[in-house]
């Protein structure tokens, strides 16, 4: 596997103590959970490898939405991942997220790609109650903000320019101000379209305009829209739905994953402004969910569906993403994104066109592996919990042991290395591309736009250090933030 930048944006290569060849111990408590035929070991002449796992359950459909981040699961189903494994998977496109999770939630799909909030929203009971684990991180980065073209004239005259002329990115929120000053004045609101209240999309949005100084709103019992004392009023849009809405006027921008940024600018109709890359380098994006009922009842499932997206998540990535154009022509295909293949191209094979001609080098715009990008961090759960709060839609201060505790009912690493493991020792991945040795916490990062520092084990006093949000017992009343 090619690594490309240090390791230490996703928690850093991990020594495992045992050993250059030997593979890193099953947790107990994993190994008997998922039962003595997963994880056992047969010794033969020469090498050690992994038992057949005996799936409970071998024919499965899984959902996800027309997003290029669902490219692991396509991959695992194209490339014969899902077969080697015993699986016989049927992928459906979904309407909407809110579609998406009922579905999972009912039993009608048996997991699916995940906007990394879902599985925790629910589980704490925000819009709705159901027990959702993760036990796979799908993708880091792949979103972006777009404006439209008159947005960005107004904005273009506030953005620093290098020596040729050429703007500096990151472009950050403040220069939007003069944009929503001149809405407000002729009578107007200035809005925005995210793909849904829990989606990364919302809080990187908000987390951009907070660093700006321009206040996104917040949620309450009262007002289930977040825009209580919004400054820029933010809506639900459905992700392919985004470049229609705002060539409509509805929105005046938005912010989504590729390749619906990248289609704005081939139709000529916005400019992408940022990349979720640059308000958070290396941040994690979309999940694998399931129901923690199917995992209970289904562990050898679940550990061989997990060891067929690690293996498409490696090919992705492999190789300096050498497999990126073959991706681009799988996701171009009607069932799976259906975009033209050049938008879809334009972002996923490493780079990112701002303004029209504006093309630049972002290698790791999608990255799928490296960095141990498929790893279910919980401080990268927390990190979503902790925005929850931050806008209200966690109504209460929580103590810290609250994080931490949600954060590992639903983000299960557990399971992730036991099928890891299973993958060393079948020689379809190298002991080095896992960190086995990880709390599941990353280093203390400052690498947001804001410079602000987010330590996962501490997530009152990050939650207290940013300047726009609730802090510490603060509270929605009305339309004003109190002190509870």
């Amino acid at each position: 596997m090619t690594k490309t930048t240090d390791q230490s944006s996703r928690g850093g290569r991990h020594s495992d103590g045992a050993g250059a060849n030997a593979p890193a111990p099953f947790d107990r408590r994993t190994f008997l959970a998922a039962g003595t035929a997963a994880a056992a070991f047969a010794i033969v002449p020469g090498r050690v490898r992994a038992a057949a796992l005996k799936p409970e359950k071998e024919e499965l459909k899984f959902g996800f939405i027309k997003l290029t981040d669902m490219a692991p699961l396509a991959v695992a189903k194209e490339n014969g991942y899902f077969e080697d494994e015993g699986l016989f998977v049927t992928l459906e496109a979904q309407a909407n997220w809110k579609v998406l999770l009922d579905r999972v939630i009912g039993g009608e799909l048996d997991g699916a790609h995940m906007l990394a909030g879902q599985p925790l929203a629910a589980t704490i009971g925000f819009g709705t109650k159901a027990h959702i684990i993760t036990p796979f991180s799908m993708d880091l980065n792949g979103n972006a903000i777009t404006v439209s073209n008159e947005i960005f004239a107004m904005m273009k005259p506030n953005i620093p320019k290098d020596a040729s002329g050429k703007l500096i990115h990151p472009i950050k929120a403040d220069t939007l101000r003069p944009a929503i000053d001149k809405m407000k004045a002729d009578g107007k609101s200035f809005k925005m379209g995210m793909v849904f209240p829990v989606s990364t999309h919302n809080y990187e949005l908000r987390y951009w305009l907070a660093s700006g100084g321009i206040n996104p709103g917040y949620y309450s019992s009262g007002d289930v829209t977040g825009t209580v004392a919004a400054e820029a009023l933010l809506s639900v849009t459905p992700p392919p739905q985004m470049p229609a809405t705002l060539e409509a006027g509805t929105i005046n921008g938005y912010c989504v994953g590729e390749p619906w940024n990248q289609a704005a600018v081939f139709k000529g109709i916005g400019v992408p402004v940022i990349t979720d890359y640059e308000i958070w380098k290396n941040n994690p994006e979309k999940v694998f969910g399931i129901t923690a009922a199917f995992a209970e009842k289904n562990p050898n499932t679940v550990l061989a569906l997990t060891k067929a997206l690690i293996r498409a998540a490696i090919w992705l990535d492999e190789n300096a993403n050498a497999n990126r154009t073959k991706a681009v022509e799988l996701l171009s295909k009607p069932e799976y994104v259906g975009a033209d293949k050049a938008v879809i191209a334009n972002s996923m094979t490493g780079t990112f066109e701002y303004e029209k001609g504006d093309k630049r080098s972002i290698p790791d715009f999608n990255v799928f592996f490296r960095y141990f990008a498929t790893y279910p961090y919980y401080s990268d759960a927390v990190w979503y919990l902790t925005q929850m709060r931050r806008w209200g839609q966690i109504e209460e201060a929580r103590d810290d042991a609250w994080y931490a505790a949600t954060a590992k009912s639903v983000y299960r690493p557990d399971i992730y290395l036991s099928a890891a493991k299973l993958l060393v020792a079948d020689g379809k991945a190298k002991k080095e591309d896992f960190p086995w040795e990880t709390d599941g916490y990353r280093a203390p990062t400052s690498e947001f736009i804001d410079g602000v520092t987010y330590d996962g084990r501490k997530p009152n006093a990050y939650i207290d250090s940013l300047k726009i949000g609730l802090k510490s017992k603060q509270k929605i009343d009305g339309a004003k933030v109190i002190d509870g």
